[in-house]
């Protein structure tokens, strides 16, 4: 297990909380739609900063050459948002919201509030780059008795949604594009995996507070800054679920160790890097491998760099991935599909006597590893100076550099770093005044703070302390309390969300698949008496796959009983095992109790079913 102490693991978060206002800049609705619209096409180039300087990850981007397609669904989507007309005011609800933020966390509010131009141009943004406006500064946020510094607040407008990709053709929609979010950002004081999730499942239920933010997995995202002490700060862009935060800090803390790792072991062995890219191809000449084969019959080449003392650091000896994938990453920023590396050949059709022949014709020894690239010779010797880049970067330690989160809590390499070159000033938007009696008027409109929350619930709720923090810390503390006070029941809605959701999850079920109305719709029905709470967890599974409250309770055949069903029904199971009752008496009732339950499948109450069973063979024990 990992001391993160002594590793001195330092982890910031960006949370990026989408409003449920109307957009940023225009009047349109912040709704994401199915519509597509029409299209049009774009490329981007990286621009200089107000200071005359190229931001390194722009340079990157820009050197891909995508060509952009936007889709305009004219339901939520107008000429702001294809950079055909300028941008109006900000919304006032939205900079109401970053306002509260603010004070919330005792920062301290800028005077004015002047937009920024954020240079972007992998395609998200149809103008080159991301409006964004500094609203305060120098906050504070109390998470378990620790003061979590917030150095920064923003509000800024979201990119738009990446719909596919095709190649060197990268296809947006506009309608997420221009809804507001607020950024806040931490300092890096956090110092430990689960120290991360609490500080942002605390940020996110400030948020919440307001009911002003959206709800729904992709509507929070957080970016996660982690280093360790002989590392780098690698920033891990786009996390959306919450309960992966930690996964991604103990993964990427064991990346950065073992970059580490390998380091010392090149060190070790002298290694270096050869920048010369070689001409392999006539050993290709006969070749069996169907990639190089085809890329041949295309004109394109094949292409070799020599790695000294590279060797089994590549890829380990159990197969484990090492430097390779991070040499692949970079050169396929370049646009290739990818190489080939010494620790993994022979395989895809490349034999073991055309590894020999790579090897004598580069002289490399035992300890020596190669890259191969089939390309053409101009994009070959660009993915080759990328891997050579990062392969003398293996030599320092850990790249500073920003990834991108997988699903399952692994990174890939997207980009460097982006620095203050990328930021000038917006000069189609004015400054927004913040004048004293409107702080004033914010103040006083202030939602409940954390703390102020859970005390109230265990008073109006009869929740314990245990219970309230975990609705909070979970995300589902506002929709119980819309539910329980439109339908009363709040121990079994608490245990719904606290017991049976964490139950489905474990079986696999994707409990953000049910929208909210479902759930209110739900608990609706329940107290209404249309089934009993033992029918919950199975109407749910049904709601998971998309039906209709209706359609999960016809699903799971549940539906409301009365008493006279539930004694006929415990009659005849009493009658099947007559033998079973006579020898065990009044004992009995437990194991007869879950034969009842199972056959009316939360078609009625538990309490009701276990008074009448109890009446039922009490009658019987006393007749025998």
């Amino acid at each position: 297990m990992m001391d993160y102490k002594e590793l001195g693991l330092r982890v910031g978060l960006e949370v990026h909380q989408q409003l449920d206002t109307g957009k940023l800049f225009c009047k349109c609705p912040s709704e994401l739609v199915e519509e597509e619209g029409n299209e049009t096409i774009r490329s981007l180039r990286a621009t200089a900063s107000e200071m005359g300087e190229l931001d390194p990850a722009a340079i990157i981007e820009a050197a891909k050459g995508h060509r952009f397609i936007y889709q305009q669904p004219e339901s939520s989507s107008c000429l702001v948002e294809l950079d055909e007309e300028p941008p109006g005011e900000p919304n006032e609800d939205a900079m109401d919201i970053a306002l509260k933020m603010s004070l919330l966390m005792g920062s301290k509010v800028m005077d004015e509030i002047h937009f920024m131009r954020k240079i972007v141009v992998d395609g998200s943004n149809t103008t080159g780059f991301q409006r964004t406006a500094l609203v305060a500064m120098d906050g504070t946020l109390e998470v378990d008795g620790k003061d979590i510094g917030i150095p920064t607040i923003c509000l800024e407008e979201d990119a738009a949604r990446n719909i596919d990709d095709h190649g060197d053709n990268k296809i947006y929609r506009l309608d997420r594009l221009g809804i507001p979010l607020v950024e806040i950002v931490t300092s890096p004081v956090i110092e430990s995996p689960e120290e991360a999730r609490e500080v942002a499942q605390t940020i996110g239920g400030l948020l919440r507070a307001t009911r002003k933010v959206k709800r729904g997995l992709g509507t929070i995202r957080e970016d996660v800054n982690i280093s360790i002490t002989k590392g780098s700060r690698v920033e891990i862009k786009g996390v959306q679920d919450l309960k992966m935060l930690p996964e991604y800090v103990k993964i990427e803390v064991e990346r950065q160790v073992n970059l580490l790792d390998i380091r010392e072991a090149l060190i070790s062995k002298s290694a270096a890097v050869d920048p010369d890219m070689v001409d392999v191809q006539q050993i290709f000449k006969g070749t069996e491998s169907t990639i190089i084969k085809n890329n041949i019959k295309k004109d394109k080449g094949v292409y070799a760099l020599k790695l000294k003392g590279f060797a089994s650091l590549l890829r380990g000896e159990e197969g484990e991935p090492l430097l390779g994938p991070e040499l692949a990453a970079y050169a396929k920023t370049t646009g290739i599909g990818g190489i080939f590396h010494s620790d993994e050949l022979p395989a895809y059709g490349i034999t073991e006597e055309e590894v020999q022949d790579i090897s004598e014709f580069l002289s490399l020894d035992k300890n020596d590893a190669f890259i191969l690239i089939s390309e053409e010779e101009d994009k070959a010797s660009a993915a080759a100076d990328r891997v050579i880049e990062r392969a003398e970067m293996a030599l320092e330690g850990v790249p500073g550099e920003t990834r991108n989160a997988q699903l399952d809590g692994s990174t890939v390499y997207l980009r460097p770093i982006s620095g203050g070159a990328r930021m000038y000033p917006e000069t189609d938007v004015p400054p927004f005044r913040v004048d004293d009696e409107l702080l004033k008027s914010t103040e006083e409109d202030l939602p409940e703070t954390p703390k102020e929350r859970l005390k109230r619930y265990a008073e109006e709720y009869d929740l314990n302390l245990q219970q309230s923090r975990q609705l909070f810390r979970k995300g589902y503390d506002l929709i119980f309390e819309e539910i329980v006070d439109n339908t009363g029941n709040p121990s079994v809605v608490a245990n719904t969300f606290l017991q049976t959701f964490p139950e489905l999850e474990k079986e696999g079920y994707d409990m953000n698949n049910i929208e909210d109305d479902k759930l209110k719709s739900l608990f609706k029905k329940f107290s209404d008496g249309g089934f009993a709470k033992e029918g919950i967890l199975d109407i749910i599974k049904e709601l998971v796959e998309g039906k209709s409250v209706e359609e999960a309770i016809d699903s799971a055949g549940i539906e409301s009983v009365d008493a006279l069903y539930v004694r006929e029904a415990i009659t005849k199971i009493l009658d099947e095992r007559e033998g079973f009752v006579n020898e065990r008496g009044l004992s009995a009732l437990g194991p007869i109790m879950g034969v009842v339950m199972k056959e009316l499948r939360g078609k009625a109450d538990g309490e009701m079913v276990s008074n009448i069973l109890k009446e039922e063979l009490a009658k019987r024990v006393s007749d025998g």
